[in-house]
């Protein structure tokens, strides 16, 4: 096995929750990497949608937005934004939705809005695009971020994508049938809802890393499960995998 770094873990961990059979809501970045690198490894019947509307796309190198023409070029077709969200999305066909965020809280609600009080933010943050729509209408949710105590916090400063809400419920309080977050994957841990409270808590840690450091680098006294696993590290053939897709990619964006 091949040393890795703790970013393509992550990417791996993120991939191995995909299933052959998943459409999945793509978004750009490690998300975008995670899906296609299931893809074209244990999932190769995957269908990746991304937010541009491009329907089935099998890029051979990663885009820089949703707007880039790779999307377009390798789907199976595109179809407008306003169909995207009405009849894809909230038409309950996507299974799978990826999101990250600068903060989140216990329960997986996510903040991508503001840090602070909403009219005297510290920061104002870019907002939830399609984000809540993902949270809301994909089948489960996906999430993926760096474990800090900035990130992982309590109780998030605004609720931009609800996850479990204030606990169990919460979701279906909403008017919400679909899951919501079922995993959250960063660079120490997994972590999953508990099956009662709602509440995430650590699942599996990543090879070499200590509670000590996840419950660091986490905003509450986060729980552990009562059998935490070791993250599997990732094979070489995930690892060549997802390396040649990276050098493709920073081949085919030189000079971009």
């Amino acid at each position: 096995m091949s040393a890795y770094t703790s970013d393509e873990l992550m990417t791996v961990a993120a991939a191995r929750a995909l299933r052959n059979d998943d459409v999945c809501f793509v978004g750009i970045g490690a998300p975008s990497a995670a899906c296609n690198l299931a893809r074209l490894t244990h999932a190769p019947d995957i269908v990746l949608i991304y937010e541009s509307g491009t329907l089935q796309t099998r890029p051979e190198v990663l885009p820089l937005s949703i707007g880039d023409g790779e999307l377009c070029e390798t789907a199976l077709t595109t179809v407008p934004v306003v169909e995207m969200f009405q009849y894809w999305l909230q038409g309950g066909r996507i299974s799978k939705g990826f999101l990250g965020g600068a903060q989140i809280d216990r329960f997986a609600n996510i903040n991508t809005t503001v840090i602070g009080e909403y009219d005297r933010p510290k920061v104002r943050l870019p907002g939830g695009g399609g984000a809540p729509e993902i949270a809301g209408s994909c089948g489960e949710v996906l999430i993926t971020a760096k474990h800090s105590p900035r990130t992982f916090v309590d109780a998030v400063d605004f609720v931009t994508s609800l996850g479990h809400g204030s606990g169990p419920d919460a979701r279906r309080a909403a008017g919400l049938t679909t899951a919501g977050p079922v995993l959250v994957i960063t660079d120490l841990c997994l972590l999953a809802p508990d099956a009662q409270t709602r509440e995430l808590v650590v699942t599996s840690l990543h090879e070499g890393v200590t509670r000590e450091q996840v419950a660091e680098a986490t905003g509450w006294p986060v729980r552990f499960a009562d059998e935490v696993a070791t993250t599997p590290p990732p094979s070489d053939e995930e690892l060549r995998v997802l390396r040649d897709l990276h050098e493709r990619t920073e081949q085919a964006h030189a000079g971009s």
